[in-house]
């Protein structure tokens, strides 16, 4: 039986590469409670992941970092659930991926907190290329919503993946606008790749698979859970070479994201706003504690140097959809001038709640863009290389 190295630094470990050995990797790599560190440790008392799920429960007593509950569990765990996992994930056109494996993240395995596995839909060579996070705000203002396009359409001109997660708000409109600027997207998830979350971000997740890439580490049909999120964070910045941050209320999950690409030592570039608006102060504190502050597209480039050259992209235009009947009455009473949303309820009779969820898909189609003080129009198109 031969075996591979898998880089990782101080979680490095050494996986045999057969295929029985990837299925009790991907066995152990399911049980709750156990993570890289645990699992160097195993792999370095029991020499291979079939070893391990061998070894009688008396001997993980020696096992430095293990609990007792994740002992048993990985006594319970057994070859079959790995070659389970691998054919459940195959028949909703997934990809299961390990350390082992070429088309792994090579960014995430030197992490502070590598993934065991993730399940992967779309463009695995993405990862290969030089990539930004763009993360915000879910309740944003106006002027973020802009400057996350801005610099989705940015990062696509120059060639480089924009990375997010996918989340309502400024998250999902700076990777629709790398789509719409013909650039390239990865979304990570905090739930299965075939769930769409939240539900107004269906569309985008269409199109993320088929012309981007998703990863996740949850198994396909995993509806979001608590404390996903969070560990979903610190791979969007594990995957790129710099964050930025476009607007964050003090204490959000984004000052999460910008918590982790601190300790993975990535730069952050913050942008401005004003010292009134509750969703500019993460932003304004990140610069005074030393973040760049990100003033302009070269802001962005600039944190690239050489390996992103601009370069002129040639805009594509959001595939054709079908309107649901609302969205058809919500499109028909917009113009190319700012209407408020109050106005627009009493127009096309819709409640608030249910009218800002449609806005918010039309948004994300390209269709129409919230401006100042709760209005919303038509979106006047832009060209992707615009500065």
């Amino acid at each position: 039986m031969t075996s591979s190295t898998v880089p990782g630094g101080p979680h490095a470990t050494t996986q045999p590469d057969d295929t029985d050995e990837r299925a009790a990797w991907l066995a152990l790599a399911t049980v709750p409670g156990l993570g890289p560190r645990t699992m160097a440790s195993l792999l370095s008392r029991f020499g291979t992941a079939s070893g391990v799920l061998r070894a009688p429960l008396a001997a993980f007593a020696e096992v430095n970092g293990i609990t007792r509950s994740v002992a048993r569990a990985v006594v319970r765990a057994a070859p079959d659930a790995g070659r389970a996992l691998e054919d459940a994930a195959a028949r909703v056109g997934q990809v299961v991926l390990t350390p082992a494996d070429a088309a792994f993240p090579a960014v995430l395995r030197d992490i502070p907190d590598p993934p065991l596995m993730l399940y992967a839909v779309g463009d695995l060579t993405l990862t290969q290329h030089p990539a930004v996070a763009i993360v915000g705000s879910r309740d944003h203002t106006a002027y973020g919503a802009e400057v996350a396009r801005w610099m989705g359409e940015t990062a696509a001109a120059a060639g480089i993946v924009v990375v997010s997660g996918m989340a309502r708000g400024l998250d999902a409109m700076a990777q629709a606008a790398a789509l719409d600027a013909g650039g390239n997207t990865i979304g990570v998830l905090g739930n299965g790749a075939d769930v769409a979350y939240p539900r107004a971000n269906a569309a985008l997740y269409k199109r993320v698979a088929d012309r981007g890439l998703l990863l996740t580490e949850s198994p396909p049909g995993q509806e979001p859970i608590q404390g996903a999120f969070p560990r979903r964070n610190r791979l969007i910045s594990g995957l790129a070479r710099a964050l930025v941050v476009v607007e964050a209320a003090d204490g959000s999950g984004t000052m999460i994201t910008v918590a982790t690409a601190l300790e993975q030592g990535r730069d952050i570039l913050a942008v401005p706003g004003p010292i009134t608006s509750p969703t500019s102060r993460g932003t304004n504190r990140l610069i005074r504690d030393g973040a760049t502050p990100l003033l302009t597209a070269d802001d962005l480039l600039a944190a690239f140097g050489a390996v992103a050259e601009p370069r002129v992209v040639v805009p594509v235009e959001p595939p054709e959809c079908t309107l649901t009947p609302t969205e058809a009455r919500v499109i028909a009473a917009l113009t190319t001038t700012a209407t408020h949303i109050d106005a627009i309820a009493l127009s096309v009779g819709l409640p608030i709640g249910e009218l800002l969820g449609t806005l918010l898909g039309l948004e994300l189609g390209g269709m129409a863009e919230q401006v100042a003080g709760g209005s919303y129009r038509r979106r006047a198109r832009r060209h992707a290389g615009a500065r």
